[in-house]
């Protein structure tokens, strides 16, 4: 007979987290992708503002349909992470910490991170 426990092998692929654990990891991955693309959005923005034809050159690049979709994505990290942000800060102060209440906040924080993407998006491009 084994005295000792054997490691257990987590099968990563097939865990299935639930939505609070979800918005938890986007959250961090759209904290990083903020913080990595901050310097290239401030350089971008103070170009605009320095000459007129490094605004036209700005529009020109942000006109390019790749640039936009980046753009776009940029704009759901941001949206997503203050939404789920504001979810921790109430997590944070013991509101919602109830089971059926923290996945609700989380689905709402969610989807509506991607309805206000889609709607500043299209209103945007």
């Amino acid at each position: 007979m084994q005295t000792k426990q054997r490691p257990v092998f987590l099968e990563i692929p097939n865990i299935r987290l639930p939505i609070p654990g979800i918005v938890s990891i986007l959250h961090r991955i759209s904290g990083v992708i903020l913080f990595v693309s901050l310097p290239v959005l401030l350089c971008l923005l103070a170009g605009t503002l320095s000459r007129e034809t490094s605004f036209e050159t700005y529009r020109s690049v942000v006109s390019n349909p790749l640039v936009k979709l980046i753009l776009v994505g940029l704009l759901w990290a941001y949206l997503h992470h203050s939404l789920a942000g504001i979810r921790f800060l109430l997590l944070d102060a013991h509101k919602g910490l109830e089971l059926q209440t923290a996945r609700l906040t989380a689905k709402t924080a969610f989807v509506a991170a991607l309805v206000l993407t889609v709607l500043i998006g299209v209103w945007l491009w």
